[in-house]
């Protein structure tokens, strides 16, 4: 599909922000720091066991709704999960104060890494040029997402900006597409969503008629297990620009 649409829903992390993907590399890097204070650890294998508890705890779909907009005790429970699992398999246990410490420095990581994907905040521009209405929909805590979308600038780049803190309901509820098209006074039809995850930002609005569109940018490819089936998938923001005009940015 060329032709732009009259409208693009965006999702914030991990579509337009490099955020939250790969964690098992940002957990690695802040264990790392920690070697000190981990020396009777496998940190290794402690890595591997937050990964998979941290896998878990998001898997469940009321208990995500819930604890994304507290993620730092979110975090803090994942860590001190992973240490469980470890000290099931005849590790030690660390005290709480060892935990949170891993786990709010991750926060931390996390904010300090964060920064646009190449490319997406000259696509967003250029959209906005060419006439294309856009809004930015992002699950999560109101303050936290707020900061984020005052820290990038990215206020004077949408038409709406619609974070579930703020509103009371995110995605994938109907009613967070509803609102958006309804703000931005389009039909699904005519509209885009671009997102990093497969139920909230494809099966979601697809199901509502919008056009969804994956985005991929460490290039992992569609999970063997996916019910899911984009309309399109790209690896960079700028992908989706007409060639021509791609070229110039």
């Amino acid at each position: 599909m060329t032709n732009l649409p009259r409208a693009i829903l965006f999702d914030l992390d991990d579509t337009i922000l490099s955020a939250y993907g790969q964690p098992e590399l940002a957990w690695k890097a802040v264990v790392s720091e920690f070697s000190d204070q981990l020396e009777s650890f496998d940190t290794d294998a402690l890595v591997v066991e937050i990964g998979i508890h941290a896998r878990e705890f998001w898997a469940d779909a009321s208990q995500h709704k819930h604890w994304r907009l507290n993620l730092m005790e979110a975090r803090r429970r994942i860590v001190a999960g992973g240490f469980e699992r470890l000290s099931a398999k005849g590790g030690a246990s660390p005290d709480d104060v060892i935990i949170h410490a891993l786990a709010d420095r991750f926060s931390a990581f996390r904010e300090e890494e964060m920064k646009f994907f190449p490319g997406a905040c000259e696509t967003l521009d250029k959209l906005k040029e060419l006439g294309v209405i856009m809004a930015l929909i992002t699950n999560g805590a109101a303050e936290t997402q707020r900061a984020k979308v005052v820290r990038f600038g990215l206020e004077h780049r949408f038409d709406h900006i619609q974070i579930e803190g703020e509103h009371g309901f995110g995605k994938p509820e109907e009613q967070a597409y509803h609102h958006a098209l309804s703000v931005l006074d389009v039909a699904p039809e005519e509209t885009w969503m671009v997102g990093d995850n497969l139920e909230w930002e494809i099966a979601a609005p697809q199901r509502l008629g919008i056009y969804g569109i994956w985005h991929d940018p460490h290039r992992m490819g569609l999970p063997a297990s996916s019910e899911v089936t984009p309309d399109r998938i790209i690896h960079a923001l700028p992908e989706l620009l007409p060639e021509d005009i791609r070229k110039t940015i």
